[in-house]
């Protein structure tokens, strides 16, 4: 089964959204500018996870506290997060050293850093995770920066890109998603029903049957809180724990509307991407960014050698 729509008909190869989680994937130190400059060297959109520190400053930053990435952090300090300091404190903060010493010594950066980089560079894109920070504070830097038309605001809440877009119009917007059939077709039934208002991009999470646990890991969630069976996913002959006519039949709903319809895919195996493209997906997020635009091109090489 594949969609009667695909992508080589209608999106040029440079035109295709690729989101590099984190700033560039597993392929730079996640959340730094110099990740995000990897990103854009890719032709990808880099994606930067924002906080707010205690005294107010936005910094790039995926969790909540600090036990995983401040080596040696002592059980305090683990409980505690980028809200709980001053950003003065936080500079104080190896953020760098628990990935291996070429790491060692880097530090938390602001939101600024990344505007200024993107700033007279229209060709340069950035999707912010929304964590925890204040909108107003957030709109009124973007705008600053001038970079309003080069932002992506991504969150799970359809409600915070509704607000988003009444301070900051220009910018588009990524709702993400993850969950079963009937979990997945009630969202998207109330997101009909405003006609999709605020929303520019959709993400749903995709996870492969056929390394289904290798999935579950990289996602950091379980067979159970996925609604799935493991043991039934290596059964069933679809690709996917979300059917190919589900997916072919959201692809031609968010079309319909103007949507990009992404999916971040949670694998490492580089065959989901044409298997993907063929059920009518436009845009991927992902960990491997590399891997992923070397799909992608080879994908759209096949399909014009074969016209």
């Amino acid at each position: 089964m594949v969609s009667d729509w695909n992508i080589v008909d209608h999106i040029a190869f440079e035109n295709v959204i690729v989101q590099s989680h984190r700033g560039a994937g597993v392929l730079a130190e996640e959340n730094t500018v110099a990740a995000f400059e990897l990103g854009w060297k890719l032709g990808t959109y880099p994606e930067s996870d924002i906080r707010m520190t205690r005294d107010g400053i936005i910094v790039t930053f995926h969790d909540e506290n600090f036990s995983r990435v401040v080596k040696g952090v002592t059980p305090e300090l683990a409980r505690k997060g980028v809200k709980d300091l001053t950003f003065a404190e936080l500079t104080q903060l190896d953020v760098g050293a628990w990935k291996g010493e070429a790491f060692q010594g880097r530090r938390v950066s602001k939101l600024s850093e990344a505007f200024a980089a993107m700033a007279g560079r229209p060709e340069r894109h950035l999707y912010l995770d929304i964590k925890n920070v204040d909108f107003e504070k957030l709109a009124n830097e973007v705008r600053a920066a001038g970079v309003g038309k080069q932002i992506v605001l991504a969150s799970p809440k359809p409600e915070q890109l509704r607000q988003w877009k009444t301070l900051v119009p220009a910018s588009d917007t990524l709702l993400w998603m993850r969950g079963t059939e009937p979990q997945l077709r009630a969202r998207i039934a109330e997101l009909e029903k405003t006609g999709f208002e605020g929303i520019t991009q959709i993400q749903i999470h995709t996870f492969p049957n056929r390394s289904l646990e290798e999935a579950l890991a990289i996602a950091g969630t379980t067979a159970a809180r996925l609604g799935v069976s493991i043991e039934a996913a290596k059964a069933s002959p679809e690709p996917f724990t979300l059917s190919r006519a589900f997916l072919i039949e959201l692809g031609e709903k968010l079309r319909a509307h103007g949507i990009v319809y992404q999916t971040l895919p949670y694998t490492s195996d580089p065959g989901v991407y044409a298997e993907l493209l063929d059920l009518g997906l436009m845009s991927f997020a992902t960990d491997h960014p590399d891997i992923t635009m070397r799909e992608l091109k080879a994908y759209y090489d096949r399909k014009r050698a074969a016209r």
